[in-house]
């Protein structure tokens, strides 16, 4: 195995031979009241009162996992990437390291990632895939997203399809539908996507279990702490109702099986847990 270094934001070993590591690759900032929806500023408003910035945006830090088990290397998310246009960097202001130079300078070479699994195909979580010349940032991997995700990403509803960037996702969607996956399926031993829908039509988590630990991580489903309410639900959910759903079945198990959650979006504390509250739930940061 890899020696980690300093440039991975959190490790841990799940036993058997797998363990994990959180790389972030950049940051960027989005509309605070999209991400909070329909929950009342007065709610959610504490929540935020140090990281707002004067345009009411949040920061939003672009955390990605590297998974290494006995079997290869599965890395889950790739950020924003070096393809972004200059007005859209300024526009999200973003900034940091994309996720290939985050990698090697966590001491991980490219070509030995052998799969990629994106919660899903929005811009801020598959634009890594590419390199800025054209290339495969990751030359051996395979590409993993639903392909029911495939399906609405690149069809021409303007209301499902406004997050996706489709002529990046057209330079890479045949090496996405060559290894798409239809429903729950094992990439490598250990390392399991689960559907979920919800946020986007495809939408799936990632779940890494070792023998001792089992890590999930549950895309946009889970960006920040106050998602662990499954009623609070960003603007950007295409189907809300499923999110809510999907949440509490998801949180129950993590509640009941103990599972270590990484939320795909938090800067500071992205590591915790799942507990219950009441007839809620709530995220206890370990890191």
């Amino acid at each position: 195995m890899t020696t980690m270094n300093d440039a991975v934001h959190w490790s841990a070993e799940l036993g058997g031979g797998t363990r994990i590591a959180l790389i972030q690759a950049g940051r960027f900032r989005s509309d605070a009241g999209a991400l909070l929806g329909v929950v009342p500023r007065i709610m959610w408003n504490g929540l935020v009162a140090g990281e707002i910035d004067e345009d009411h945006r949040l920061l939003q830090a672009l955390n990605c996992l590297l998974v290494e088990t006995p079997a290869g290397r599965v890395l889950v998310e790739t950020g924003i990437g070096d393809r972004i246009s200059a007005k859209g960097r300024a526009m999200r202001r973003y900034e940091g390291p994309w996720i290939l130079p985050a990698l090697e300078a966590a001491g991980f070479a490219p070509d030995s990632v052998d799969a990629i699994a994106v919660s899903h195909l929005h811009y801020d979580h598959a634009g890594g895939v590419l390199s800025a010349d054209g290339s495969r940032a990751f030359p051996r991997a395979r590409f993993i997203a639903q392909r029911s995700e495939w399906e609405i990403a690149l069809a021409e509803n303007p209301r499902l399809v406004a997050s996706y960037d489709q002529p990046e996702l057209r330079l890479v969607r045949d090496l996405g539908l060559e290894s798409a996956s239809d429903g729950e399926a094992e990439i490598l031993p250990g390392v399991t996507v689960i559907p979920t829908g919800g946020h986007s039509a495809g939408h799936q988590g990632v779940l890494v279990r070792g023998r001792d630990r089992t890590v999930a991580f549950f895309g946009d489903l889970c960006m920040r702490p106050w998602s662990a309410n499954p009623k609070w639900i960003t603007a950007f959910d295409d189907f809300p109702l499923e999110s809510v759903a999907a949440k509490v079945a998801l949180f129950n198990r993590a509640a009941d099986e103990g599972w270590t959650i990484v939320l795909s979006h938090e800067p500071v504390h992205p590591v915790g847990r799942i507990v219950r509250d009441r007839d809620r739930f709530e995220f206890e940061a370990l890191v």
